[in-house]
């Protein structure tokens, strides 16, 4: 433990690249899961089976593949994250770390969309049917109708989804991202006789990040449930 309070900047700034991971991937994974959700429930075959296509095998897929592709294969074929390269303060946003955040979206967006379609399925059907008797089209009752009723159902499944994002952002220690994992490893390095104090510093640092999450998304459960009752 020592070790991490002698460099406790270096520990705060590797959650720091956790915390923006999870953040970015986390609005990106939601925006696309959403489409996916109202493409999988929508009237249209051809869209239903591009989402179902993407969901199972995003799905089905391990999630360092997913990284291994966009890290290494996709710049085969021109897909490559080169054009970033921002600095905010301490923190270095390269390529790898633009690859990650893909990495972490597309395939969490897989799982936002099922935990969506659970919302939508409990949704009654009548309601649906009514704002199309008023004229509104498919996407105006997914908008106005379907989705903000089926957000508020499915947010313990949104929020479990969530706190997997954020300890799947480890992952991307693999891969070049000096996240939490890579400088848990770093520290390891540097001092082997102290491995398991550090261990327990990150797990904590996880621990706290993943209540936090929880906190909040009980705090939304909790005021949907009173607005709605």
């Amino acid at each position: 433990m020592q070790a991490v309070l002698d460099d406790f900047p270096a520990y705060l700034e590797a959650f720091g690249y956790t915390v923006f991971l999870f953040l970015v991937s986390g609005v990106i994974s939601l925006l696309i899961g959403t489409v996916l959700a109202a493409m999988r429930v929508g009237p249209v075959a051809v869209l239903r089976l591009v989402a179902t296509v993407y969901v199972s095998l995003l799905r089905n897929t391990p999630l360092i593949i997913v990284f291994a592709f966009f890290a290494f294969t996709a710049p085969i074929f021109g897909i490559r994250f080169g054009w970033l390269d921002v600095s905010i303060g301490p923190f270095d946003f390269t390529a790898f770390f633009g690859a990650a955040v893909v990495s972490l979206s597309l395939y969490t967006s897989a799982f936002v969309c099922e935990a969506l379609r659970s919302g939508v399925n409990a949704v009654p059907l009548g309601q649906a049917e009514a704002a199309r008797a008023l004229g509104l089209p498919f996407g105006g009752v997914m908008t106005q109708v379907v989705l903000p009723q089926a957000a508020r159902a499915s947010i313990p499944p949104l929020a479990s989804v969530q706190i997997a994002l954020l300890k799947n952002t480890s992952v991307a220690a693999v891969f070049g991202v000096g996240e939490a994992v890579s400088q848990m490893r770093s520290f390891n390095n540097d001092n082997a006789d102290q491995r398991y104090t550090i261990a327990l510093a990150f797990v904590i640092g996880y621990v706290v990040l993943v209540e936090v999450v929880s906190f909040f998304s009980a705090r939304l459960e909790k005021r949907y449930r009173v607005t709605t009752a």
